[in-house]
């Protein structure tokens, strides 16, 4: 197992993508914080976790919210003593195009998408900087965040964002042993898609080299694999996992 021993973080992590890598980890070896807004998705995940033989904490967390997002990393080291992984994965969507996009639109999807990723990233890389053995973040971007969406103004510019960020951090971290990376997903088979029409899933499908959609696991192994001693030597990355869609 790649990651015995270690504590993960996954905002986000109580459904979809989230809830998907919280459980590779757990077969992976890993303690696993959950934290999301959602208290029943929450335990759904705390379960699974623990039915695989791993340590689980459950959190309501806010990601907007400093206060909030500083208690969850307080918790963590309180209970495990450390923290090796961060998943920076809880995102929203309020897609409208440009000349309908409202100003609240636009500023939820900021403040959660890309204010959130700070004020987590910031908090929990205080407390690697303080760990002989350093840590890992991994940030969720985008391929929209790449090539940009229809409709999209603000999910684009927080996944953009997103990558900046993590080359920054890249850059500032690697001297305190701290590994930052992002996984850019093509279209993935996640609530966020649930409400999307056939014909549209085919137009997206047809788009890809492999004929299908991602799932969550291909993105939850995605992640396994960067939190993992196996890209020890990996930094500042930006993998794209979708199945060739932007080729």
């Amino acid at each position: 197992m790649r990651l015995t021993g270690k504590v993960a973080i996954i905002t986000g992590g109580g459904r979809g993508i989230g809830e998907y890598t919280a459980i590779k980890f757990a077969q992976e070896g890993a303690s696993v914080v959950v934290a999301d807004v959602n208290q029943e998705n929450i335990d759904s995940v705390v379960k699974k976790v623990r039915e695989l033989g791993q340590e689980a904490l459950g959190l309501i967390v806010d990601v907007t919210d400093r206060k909030s997002v500083d208690d969850m990393v307080a918790k963590t080291v309180k209970k495990f003593g450390q923290v090796d992984i961060l998943v920076n994965n809880a995102g929203i969507t309020a897609d409208a195009q440009l000349l309908k996009m409202t100003e609240e639109q636009f500023d939820k999807v900021i403040n959660v998408n890309l204010k959130g990723v700070y004020n987590c990233g910031q908090a929990v890389a205080k407390v690697m900087a303080e760990q002989e053995t350093g840590g890992v973040i991994l940030n969720a971007s985008s391929i929209v965040g790449v090539y940009g969406n229809f409709g999209q103004t603000n999910y684009a510019a927080t996944k953009w964002g997103v990558i900046g960020m993590t080359k920054t951090w890249a850059k500032e971290l690697g001297r305190k042993g701290i590994r930052v990376n992002a996984v850019a997903p093509g279209y993935t088979m996640t609530p966020m898609l649930e409400t999307v029409p056939d014909k549209v899933l085919d137009m997206l499908r047809s788009k890809s080299p492999l004929g299908r959609l991602g799932t969550p696991e291909d993105i939850a192994n995605a992640y396994a694999f960067l939190a993992s001693d196996e890209a020890g030597f990996i930094t500042g990355a930006v993998l794209c996992v979708d199945g060739g869609a932007v080729l």
